[in-house]
């Protein structure tokens, strides 16, 4: 006759400790998690955003149409996006990270506002024939999600928005050199951080 496994009992002084250093243990690994450092953000991806972003500078200073002009930077953000995307989840996969849990998602959540702002922001000053000013909107925008987004990264990340900050209110201030100083930023700020991040953060 087959026997019934004993039930274990709540009140086992052992169980119980168990039990509570089990749940003691899951909690301190979430908090971790919640409250780490996002280092997954890749320096190559970085200077490969920075080398899209130049040569965009370069065509679209020969174009002499606006719609020309906003099309090639538009082109270049979209494959820099895709590219940091992509080298995000490499360096994440890398040293076996999630690169969309805990500080990760705390970075994308902070950096997108700013990203969905400049968006609609580009529609409505195109529409109204303010394209100087996108030079400048851009640049702060995306430095204000960096700066935002960044500070769950390491320190490097939130200083590289701050650059773009004071290049976009330049950009404002001075329109005739919006491409030269999205040139500046876009890819000089880039290439700048991600080498830095390559050579002390892992890649």
């Amino acid at each position: 006759m087959l026997q019934k496994a004993p039930r274990l009992s709540e009140s086992d002084p052992d169980l119980a400790l168990s039990d509570r250093a089990i749940e003691n243990l899951s909690y301190i690994r979430k908090t971790m998690e919640l409250s780490g450092t996002f280092t997954a953000v890749s320096g190559w991806g970085g200077i490969l955003m920075g080398l899209i972003a130049l040569g965009a500078a370069a065509l679209a200073r020969q174009q002499e149409s606006v719609a020309a002009w906003l099309a090639i930077w538009l082109a270049a953000a979209v494959v820099s996006a895709v590219v940091a995307g992509a080298a995000i989840v490499h360096k994440a996969r890398a040293a076996s990270t999630s690169a969309v849990r805990g500080p990760g998602r705390k970075f994308v959540l902070n950096f997108c506002p700013a990203i969905v702002a400049g968006a609609v922001l580009t529609v409505a000053l195109y529409q109204a024939g303010l394209t100087e000013a996108l030079p400048g909107v851009w640049l702060l925008l995306y430095g204000t999600g960096v700066v935002t987004g960044g500070a769950f990264s390491v320190r490097v990340v939130p200083l590289t928005g701050l650059v773009f900050m004071l290049l976009g209110a330049l950009a404002l201030a001075w329109p005739q050199a919006g491409n030269l100083l999205m040139a500046a930023g876009f890819g000089g700020a880039h290439i700048v951080c991600g080498a830095i991040i390559a050579r002390r953060y892992g890649g």
